[in-house]
């Protein structure tokens, strides 16, 4: 089986992210998708909800589909690097492949990531195309990785966590159909955002 693993902050998680799983799928790129959501020891994210909300919201997502799944790997009290997140799938499934999804925003500068080469050299990398970003130019600086990342056809729309955080603290109904309805009850039973 090919499995994804997908990380992100996921503050919250939105119909893109339950997008990209899907046609990752139906497109046979991978057979299952597993959400990794960051835990709060992140340091590039300063305005995370609590970890146990994160992840109930993506539990939420992935029961209402046979092959997504929602881990809480990285939801520890230190940093979990993705290195170390890639290594914990590999030796738990290990007769399955695992392949790292990732858009290339992040792939730009995952050489400034811990083991970022390490992570380039020893896994699959599933690319997904942001509009903003130019991915010949980001392919031709892992030109010595070639092998391992496949871009996939999948084009990412402009939806961001931000807009939708914005939007529910502004009590704006501009972005809230993209939020899974179950997902945006939660949020407001939790008084999240």
């Amino acid at each position: 089986m090919k499995i994804g693993i997908f990380g992100g902050s996921f503050n919250p998680p939105h119909k893109m992210h339950v997008d990209i799983a899907l046609n990752l799928i139906n497109k046979k790129y991978v057979d299952k998708v597993i959400y990794v959501p960051t835990g709060n020891q992140y340091k590039y994210k300063n305005n995370l909800v609590q970890d146990k909300y994160r992840y109930e919201m993506l539990k939420i997502i992935a029961n209402k589909y046979f092959n997504i799944d929602v881990s809480d790997y990285e939801l520890k009290k230190h940093v979990v690097y993705t290195c170390e997140t890639l290594d914990y799938f590999k030796s738990k499934y290990p007769n399955d492949k695992i392949y790292f999804i990732c858009g290339t925003d992040n792939l730009s500068y995952i050489d400034k990531w811990k083991n970022g080469l390490d992570i380039l050299k020893n896994n699959k990398i599933i690319v997904i195309k942001r509009n903003i970003d130019n991915i010949n130019k980001i392919l031709k600086k892992y030109n010595n990785y070639k092998d391992n990342i496949i871009v996939s056809d999948i084009e990412e729309r402009d939806i961001s966590s931000t807009q939708i955080r914005k939007c529910l603290k502004d009590k704006s109904r501009e972005f809230l159909n993209l939020i899974d309805k179950d997902v945006l009850d939660y949020i407001n039973k939790n008084n999240l955002y």
